[in-house]
Formats: C-alpha cells, structure tokens, sequence
C-alpha cells in the first residue's frame, strides 16, 4: 500500500471524529425539527454519518460540512416523513404508541396541530424546509444563512415569508380537511 494511502486512511477517521463532534448536534436538531420523534432522529443521525464514512469525506463536505449535513438531515428526515405517511395510510404506523388511549384534550389538541404542522412541512421543498430549519430550530440569522447557503440575505428573508405564507396555507387546508372527516 502506498504511503499516502496509509496516511490518508490514519486521517480519516480523526477528520471524520472531529466532523461528527462539530455538526453531530445540528443535524439531530434538524431531524428531530422535522420528524418529531427522538428515535427518527438518532437513525437519521446514525444513517448520515455511517454513509459518509463508508463513502469517504468528499471535497464538498470538506469544504462547506454543515451546508452539506443540514441538507443531507432535512432531505432523510423528510423521506421518513413520507415512509410515516405511507405506513399510516396503509394502517402501519409502529411510532410510539401513547401509553393510554385516554388523553387529555389539550393534550390531544397539542398533538393534532403538531401532526398537522410536520405534514405541512413535509409539504415544502427541501430547500425552503431548510431556510425555514434554520432560522427557527438553529436560530440563524437571514445572513447567516445567507452565508451558508451562498446566496443574498434579502434572498433569505422573502424567501422565509412565502415559506410562512405557504405554511400558512397548508395548515388551512389541512384544518378544513380535518373538520370534514
């Protein structure tokens, strides 16, 4: 083996510990920001990490590492959503089971609207879900986000109000949806 692969490969896994105890925090807030679930979390967590060390650390995840981890929890936080939506629809939903059937009401009111909210953001693309994360679960400025996505924080901030807008909407119809049934 030649000497430049064994140092490599003796780098790799202390540049990929020092990534993981950087970004490993935000990429769990960000999944569980969508999903909602601890345990949904932690595999996001756990699948993204396992992937790139398997797959080696590319030079875009050298070179902007949380962009490309923010990016990578939000797009398989929302494949878990859909896997979610599609097991409930189908009536195989094995998430945590409330421990009585018998709930509060503003327990269960509290419940309806945060399961109306992350279907709503399952809803948004990737990106805007992203801008939005960001600046409410990671407390990001506009231009810091700005900055991280490579774009104009006026950019930023309109996009954010359509997000709001949009987010709005959807939790309208869902509403209307959930009074009909």
């Amino acid at each position: 083996m030649p000497i430049a692969a064994v140092r490599q490969s003796e780098a790799l896994p202390q540049e990929f510990e020092e990534l993981f105890l950087e970004h490993c925090q935000m990429v769990h807030r960000t999944a569980y920001a969508i999903t909602a679930h601890r345990q949904d979390a932690e595999d996001v967590l756990q699948s993204i990490f396992v992937k790139l060390l398997q797959r080696g650390l590319t030079p875009e995840v050298r070179q902007h590492p949380a962009r490309y981890l923010h990016r990578a929890a939000v797009n398989l936080s929302l494949n878990v959503l859909r896997t979610r939506k599609r097991r409930r629809l189908v009536g195989v939903d094995t998430l945590e089971l409330p421990a009585s059937s018998e709930q509060p009401e503003d327990v269960r009111e509290r419940e309806e609207r945060h399961q109306r909210l992350m279907e709503a953001m399952a809803g948004l693309k990737p990106r805007a879900l992203e801008i939005l994360l960001l600046h409410y679960t990671h407390d990001y400025s506009d231009a810091q986000i700005a900055a991280l996505l490579g774009t104009t924080r006026g950019t930023i901030a309109v996009t954010l109000f359509r997000i709001r807008a949009r987010l709005r909407t959807l939790l309208r119809t869902a509403r209307a949806h959930g009074d009909k049934t």
